[in-house]
């Protein structure tokens, strides 16, 4: 396979920005939700579930779709998505019931999940295996910078000044323009392009042949470790402020300078650690990510450090793993371990387990002992979470695929 520079230069221009597009439609529904629940009378509690059911709609389309792309390609699946989840945000500004609601978002999320799939799928496979880790880094970062950062500043903006149906409608209208650059410039991936090894690989994967997925250790030790990285990443998000406010007893601006700075740190971090792990290894950096991961809930719930605020912030930027988290376990180390043509099907089993422990079963156990034990209840959970990546990434087996001779090599030696 001849793999061009300028060509994953472009290809990785239009997947940032498509990525970020898709984190920012799924995160507005949050940063929405004060000027919206009123008008549909919506508790925190059906707030609540809104952001369950897209993640669970979100986690269960990603394989399934994932799996479909292994075997049909990846354009003919990611195309149609990403005009079907821009249509539907702006489909959300017309809602005019909670029931309306709840299907609009339940149908983006079933639109939305195959696009994080294939998408890295897509970068995964046009990408030198020098540049596989740099060009998913890149990638998977444009949540924190588009999504964490961007997206609550422009949705308020605009719910603040014309209302929140505008404000969905803008939302989904960058995700069109989208679209239409994957149309003209994204090309299918070599592997179901053309003929390999006298048939065409991505084609003929089957049911049958999907269910390899679950004889590769490494894929469940994956799924595992991604099951620990959102568990971490949503409490911190969803209760992080919270406890800021209630317990801390700081003004909610302070609240987003401090999350701000993390997702700042977050940025930082998704773009240098799956860099380095082009030169070092996957398992070392996603072990390195998870471990220094574990201080940023422990440091919020650290009350004596709100007296430094400064200092504070330049714990939690400096302890953001997240992003690097997420292109390991859930991109980089599930496709190199499992044969090519079942890339995508890897993400997407990944992102199931991760999206169902994490975004489903997590907030709900969290909310509970919090309610029952306290606030610091979810930031030490979250800690687990990191704790539960770290260990399964010292169970993983090396993929970085400049290593893997020579390890192969040493298993060899070994076993006689």
């Amino acid at each position: 396979m001849q793999f061009s520079r300028r060509y994953e230069r472009g290809m990785v221009a239009i997947m940032f920005l498509t990525w970020g597009t898709v984190f920012l439609d799924r995160m507005a529904q949050l940063y929405l939700a004060p000027f919206f629940a009123a008008d549909l009378h919506l508790g925190p509690e059906q707030i609540g579930l809104l952001a369950s059911g897209l993640a669970l709609a979100w986690a269960l389309s990603s394989f399934v779709f994932g799996a479909v792309s292994d075997r049909i390609g990846r354009r003919p699946v990611l195309i149609p998505m990403v005009f079907a989840f821009s249509l539907l945000s702006g489909v959300t500004g017309l809602v005019r019931s909670a029931g309306q609601m709840f299907l609009v978002r339940g149908l983006m999320g079933v639109a939305e999940g195959p696009c994080w799939t294939v998408m890295n799928a897509v970068v995964e496979q046009s990408s030198h295996p020098s540049r596989r880790g740099r060009n998913v880094g890149i990638v998977v970062s444009a949540a924190a910078a588009i999504g964490l950062a961007l997206a609550p500043v422009l949705t308020t903006q605009v719910a603040a000044r014309l209302g929140w149906r505008t404000a969905f409608f803008v939302a989904g209208l960058p995700g069109l323009v989208m679209g239409l650059l994957i149309w003209k410039y994204i090309r299918e991936p070599a592997a179901h392009a053309e003929p390999a090894g006298g048939g065409v690989r991505g084609h003929k994967t089957t049911l049958r042949g999907v269910g390899r997925l679950f004889g590769y250790r490494n894929l469940w030790l994956s799924a595992l470790a991604n099951a620990g990285f959102v568990t971490w990443l949503i409490l911190q998000n969803a209760f992080g402020p919270l406890y800021i406010t209630e317990v801390a007893h700081q003004a909610p601006t302070t609240a987003g300078f401090l999350l701000g700075a993390a997702g700042l740190g977050s940025f930082v971090v998704g773009l240098a650690f799956p860099m380095l792990s082009d030169r070092i290894g996957r398992k070392p950096v996603l072990v390195l990510a998870a471990a220094m991961s574990i201080a940023l809930p422990l440091a919020l719930w650290y009350l004596p450090l709100y007296a430094h605020l400064w200092l504070l912030a330049l714990i939690l930027a400096c302890t953001q793993g997240g992003q690097a988290m997420a292109s390991l376990a859930m991109v980089l180390i599930p496709t190199e371990s499992v044969p090519r043509e079942l890339a995508a099907s890897a993400i997407g089993f990944s992102t199931l387990v991760g999206e169902i422990v994490g975004s489903v079963v997590a907030p709900a156990v969290a909310g509970a002992l919090a309610k029952a034990h306290g606030l610091q209840m979810p930031l030490f959970i979250a800690a687990g979470g990191a704790v539960l990546t770290c260990v399964a990434g010292l169970l993983l087996r090396e993929t970085l695929p400049s290593r893997q001779p020579r390890l192969d090599a040493v298993a060899q030696a070994a076993a006689h």
